[in-house]
């Protein structure tokens, strides 16, 4: 993981690898990305950026109340973002700087 990646909410360190491992737990989910966007109160908050199975119909209250128990408080997304598909480069790795400038522009 590049330290770029890491999440710093509240003073508290989320690894979004550990968030997507539970967001791809939900059966709804065919792809996840954690993001950072920037808060006033705790600096940055996490964002979860999901890709639902074809015909599914879940929810952001669905996704967000799937993670209450799979993640500390602090891990938890705040909030999410739907996407058909998520970017990725040639390799299949997640473009995260294009969901940031999509989701949080600086």
């Amino acid at each position: 993981m590049r330290r770029t990646d890491l999440i710093v909410s509240g003073g508290e360190n989320v690894y979004p690898a550990e968030v997507e491992r539970v967001l791809l737990l939900h059966p709804g989910v065919q792809d996840a990305a954690v993001i950072e966007v920037k808060d006033k109160e705790w600096g940055e908050r996490v964002l979860a950026v999901v890709a639902r199975q074809e015909g599914q119909k879940v929810t952001e209250e669905e996704i967000l109340s799937f993670c209450k128990g799979k993640l500390a408080g602090y891990q938890r997304p705040r909030s999410v973002a739907f996407m058909d598909d998520l970017p990725r480069n040639q390799l299949g790795k997640v473009l995260y700087k294009e969901l940031r400038n999509r989701f949080d522009p600086a």
